[in-house]
Order: structure tokens, then sequence, then C-alpha cells
């Protein structure tokens, strides 16, 4: 996995932890779901690049 996968993931993890904590301090259901969503993509992404990763 290249430095800038590894970024650009943990940039959507951390985007979407905010997006989670602000959707349940505002009590709104979208945006807390926008955020496990967005954690949950980039998580696969991260899988993807490991997997990668081990075949080389």
């Amino acid at each position: 996995m290249s430095g800038s996968d590894k970024i650009e993931n943990a940039a959507e993890d951390m985007k979407g932890k905010a997006k989670e904590a602000t959707g349940k301090v505002t009590d709104n259901e979208r945006l807390e779901a926008e955020g496990k969503t967005d954690q949950a993509k980039a998580n696969l992404k991260q899988a993807g690049e490991n997997v990668k990763d081990a075949f080389k």
C-alpha cells in the first residue's frame, strides 16, 4: 500500500467518524449513517490494499 493510499483511507475514515459524531450530537440519523458508510468504505479500501500487498 502506498503512503498516499494510506493517507487517503485514513482521511476518509476520520471524515466518517466526524460525520457520525456530529450526527449523534445533533440527533441526525442520516448524517450518522453517512459517517458509518464512509468508515466502511475506508475499511474496505484498506483491506483491498492489504490483500494487494500480501501478493507482492
